[in-house]
Formats: C-alpha cells, structure tokens, sequence
C-alpha cells in the first residue's frame, strides 16, 4: 500500500506514468528498484495499475485512485485560517449570496469547478414577508423564511395600492403567522378571508387580491451555482472534441448536477465524501472525481459543497478546501 500510495502521489504531481526508479528514489520505503518492480506488477495484476506501453511506466486506476483517498484526512481547521475565510461572507447575507461566494472561493482555491447548492426543506417556515409597491398596480413580494432564503415575484393587482396599504398587509402577515410554516399560513388565510368580516375589512379585502395572486405560493427550487468549468479545458482530461463537449452539456443541466450531488453526498452532517469516477453518472464524467460535504444551516436547509476535477486531483488540498468554506460559510450565531 505505501508504494501503491507513492505511485499514486506521484502521478498526481508529474501527471506522467510512473517507473520503479523513480519510486525507488523517493519512496519511505528501502526497497530496491527491481523490488518495486515485483510489486508494481502484483498491483498491475490486482487492477490497481496500467501500462500504456510494454515499455512505459504504470498509471494508477480507479481503483488505485479510491484506495489512496481512504488514508488521506482533510487538514486540520486553524482558527486564524477559519477567521479569514469568514471575512469573505461578512458581506454575503442571504443564502443565495453565500452559495455563490461559496462556489467561487472553491474554484479560486483548486483551480477546479467549484459547486454550491441549497436545497429547501419540504416544509419551510416564514420569517417575514415585505411588499413593495413598483407602480402600475405592480407588487414585488419578497418572501423570506427561517431557513434564511429569500424568493421574490411580482405580482399585477386589478387596483393600485398604495405603500402604506401594502405595509399594512405586510405587518398583519409578519405579526400572526411569522414562524408558521407556510402550508399552515395559506390554510389559515383562506380560512379568514372566506369569513363574512372578510369583506367588511379593508385590509382583508386587498389581502384577498394578493392572496389570489399567489401570495405565499413560493419558488422551492434549489438554489445551484457552479464555477470553474472552463478549468477543465486546460486540464489533461484525454477527451476527444465531442467527449468535451457533452461534459459540458452535462454541467449546464441543473438536473444532472443534482443528481451528481444526491448521489454521491449522502453521509452525515458535515462528513467528507469522496467518489473517484463519476462515469453513473454520465459516460463524460468517467475520469473525474467529486469532493463534497453536506452540511445543515438550520430550518431543514441542506447545502453542498463539492468540487469536481480531474481524477488526477490533489486530494489533500481540495479536501482542506471544502471543509475550511463549507464551515466558513455558516451562518454566524446570534451575536457573533
């Protein structure tokens, strides 16, 4: 295993098949160079290796690939690297802003593609809501809930309303359903605005307009960004032109991306996951590898963070990567 392990950190480095000599040179071990040989050819024969050419050296596998990553730990959080890292959200409030300062700073780190996404819970809470009157009996909604996201639409009224209207509607929603969840707040203003004081009030009676408008019935889409994807054209993918071009196909599907991320981030809570070849997932992606972590932010929001590259990756240092922006980007306590 450590000369398997050699083998592979070198190839990673050089991105050249690998001789016995140059494992002899600069292994831990004290193994001679025919030694390494003997062994290289077991690990040939285990599929732990290939040989592109009788007279070439060998290319670690995937299988070589998922057997280094298993010795391998992310490094260790220092709290002056985790304080400067946090500086970088100081500004990114919502959770929209964080993912996609997340999936940057992944891809600056590791000159890879860096991806973030949030995905809602199924049953979300409101924090708030605010209504902005854009003129021309047009309202912009803006819906924020406890799990930090924010959704806005527009709406057209059948009448202009006034600001001070609409701030009226704003405060009765925020003061008896704030901490609802929203399923329960649209059940509950149905059930008041069918009542007879219904049309007697005329709060309630513009309340009813936005609710028929689709107050509340908000956008649960994930929220996905990926950066970095040009990076992978430089790299030595060994992909034909049209290969290329249906990986990159494949990356502008938000679909596939999901798929990608459900599939292969399942552990716990704040666990690193590691998947050496991604050919399940499309035959593009066969020599690519992905590195994530999963992390709850409260309200049953869910975020990934992951980068994809080149199987051919540091592993090291994309591991190190994920955990320090995946921490760094949690929202800070109360007071904090």
């Amino acid at each position: 295993m450590e000369v398997l392990h050699d083998i592979v950190q070198s190839y990673i480095d050089s991105g050249e098949p690998v001789a016995s000599r140059t494992i002899s040179r600069h292994s831990r071990t004290a193994l001679s160079a025919a030694t390494i040989r003997n062994i290289m050819a077991d690990l040939c024969d285990d599929g732990y290796l290939s040989q592109p050419h009788t007279s070439a050296g060998r290319i670690p596998t995937g299988k070589a690939f998922r057997t280094y990553v298993q010795s391998l730990n992310a490094g260790r959080l220092l709290l002056s690297e985790l304080s400067r890292m946090r500086d970088e959200f100081r500004d990114a409030v919502t959770v929209e802003d964080r993912i996609e300062k997340s999936s940057r700073l992944l891809t600056e780190l590791t000159h890879n593609v860096g991806i973030a996404a949030a995905i809602p819970g199924s049953s979300q809470a409101l924090d708030q809501i605010e209504l902005v009157s854009l003129g021309d009996r047009r309202v912009m909604v803006v819906v924020v809930t406890r799990d930090r996201m924010i959704r806005n639409r527009v709406v057209v009224l059948d009448q202009p309303a006034a600001q001070t209207e609409l701030e009226s509607i704003r405060n009765y929603i925020n003061r008896n359903f704030s901490g609802w969840m929203l399923s329960e707040v649209r059940l509950e203003l149905q059930r008041r605005l069918e009542q007879e004081s219904a049309a007697y009030d005329a709060i309630l009676r513009r309340l009813s307009t936005l609710f028929a408008q689709g107050l509340l019935d908000i956008d649960t889409d994930p929220e996905i960004h990926l950066e970095g994807a040009s990076n992978l054209v430089v790299l030595d993918l060994q992909m034909t032109r049209v290969r290329m071009r249906e990986l990159f196909r494949a990356l502008e599907e938000k679909k596939r991306i999901l798929q990608l991320l459900d599939r292969f981030l399942e552990q716990p809570s704040g666990q690193m996951a590691v998947q050496v070849g991604l050919g399940e997932i499309h035959p593009s992606m066969e020599g690519l590898s992905l590195i994530g972590v999963a992390v709850e932010m409260g309200g049953g929001l869910r975020v990934r963070f992951a980068v994809l590259g080149p199987m051919r990756m540091d592993y090291g240092r994309v591991m190190s990567a994920v955990l320090h922006v995946s921490r760094a980007a949690e929202p800070a306590p109360d007071g904090e």
